[in-house]
């Protein structure tokens, strides 16, 4: 009997070892890379009734909705890991519906995105997000910012603080993080994502971010149709890559130093920026505690921290309604329309009447 549960543990050991070795050879052939068709996303995610539009940047075609009076406020939604502009879709209509210009894009590699042969890095997804301001030519923009497109949306702001009015931000990445600040088992999890072989094994052969780590981070329960629309955009191996790549980017202690090196200036400059900011957070959170929010709301330079209640980290999906009147009324009292001058019309001077 000892000889056989040694012989089986040895099995299921090189068994493993197998399949993430495989694994990780599978992520050297690259990304799958892929140049989409441009699809109408209405008929394919489910409550998403907008039209698709898409532009070229750098090479690639990037999918974006563009939403409201194309004269309003511009309001620009960045969204980060695994997710796209499918995030935003309960909240671009109730700014739209404001009087703004609502424009939700999807990163690249994400949502209905190209996905071209590269490395999916921050340095990379900057780049493609400052092209794709610079493509649709817009200015004075109110960012709206999560996850992984909060640090993207940082870093354009503070490299381009003439063209941003505004930031709003939500379970952001705005601080570099030591690993020993994490929980045990999210501690355990980004080692796991961050080993090499693992985090191919579980991120791209499982489709771990979509299948685990989405749904585990929303306090409802999403539909299924809700889920078949994030994982429409990663239907293979390759095709994952881009979301294995995010966990490693995150400098933890420092490292990948690049990232460090890119996000310390915008870490250091939003406490003492004078950008208008408003801060949601919830309960319990993910990256960002109820103690960690109210101290930035008091330190941070014009910076508003605001509670909406019950959520982990795609708070999107529990309390669309109350970030998009948050937004559209923080907006309103940071931003007022400027009252018109009343129009004063001149009377004619009176006609004497004529004696005949």
């Amino acid at each position: 009997m000892g000889f056989l549960f040694k012989w089986l543990f040895r099995v299921v050991l090189l068994t493993i070892v197998a399949v993430v070795g495989f694994s990780f050879y599978l992520t050297m052939l690259g990304p799958d890379p892929v140049q989409k068709p441009e699809r109408q996303m209405a008929d394919i995610w489910a409550d998403y009734p907008f039209q698709s539009n898409y532009v070229t940047v750098n090479g690639s075609q990037m999918h974006y909705i563009d939403e409201g009076d194309k004269d309003g406020p511009v309001f620009l939604f960045l969204h980060g890991n695994p997710t796209s502009s499918y995030l935003w879709r309960n909240i671009v209509p109730v700014v739209a519906a404001s009087g703004a210009r609502a424009i939700a894009v999807d990163n690249i590699g994400f949502g209905a995105s190209d996905r071209p042969d590269i490395g999916y890095t921050f340095t990379e997804h900057a780049a493609y997000i400052e092209g794709f301001i610079d493509a649709l030519e817009l200015t004075d923009v109110t960012l709206v910012i999560h996850d992984w497109g909060s640090a993207l949306g940082f870093d354009y702001a503070y490299r381009h603080q003439d063209n941003v009015k505004g930031i709003v931000f939500m379970e952001s990445i705005h601080r570099i993080a030591s690993m020993d600040d994490l929980d045990p088992l999210p501690k355990n999890l980004f080692t796991a994502f961050r080993t090499p072989g693992v985090g191919e094994f579980l991120i791209m052969g499982g489709n771990g971010f979509v299948e685990k780590v989405l749904p585990l981070s929303v306090v409802r329960e999403l539909s299924e149709a809700e889920m078949d629309a994030y994982r429409e955009p990663f239907p293979s191996f390759g095709s994952r890559l881009p979301t294995l790549v995010w966990p490693r980017q995150i400098p933890f202690d420092g490292s990948p130093e690049d990232v460090a090196a890119r996000m310390r200036p915008f870490v250091d400059w939003l406490p003492t920026s004078s950008v208008p900011k408003l801060m949601f957070y919830f309960e319990p959170g993910a990256l960002v505690t109820k103690e960690e929010a109210e101290k930035i709301g008091r330190d941070w330079t014009n910076t508003e921290a605001k509670f909406l209640g019950d959520g982990i980290h795609f708070v999107q999906e529990d309390n669309a309604p109350a970030i998009a009147a948050a937004i559209v009324g923080w907006h309103a009292e940071q931003f007022p329309e400027p009252v018109p001058e009343p129009v004063i019309e001149e009377t004619a001077e009176p006609v004497e009447a004529v004696e005949e």
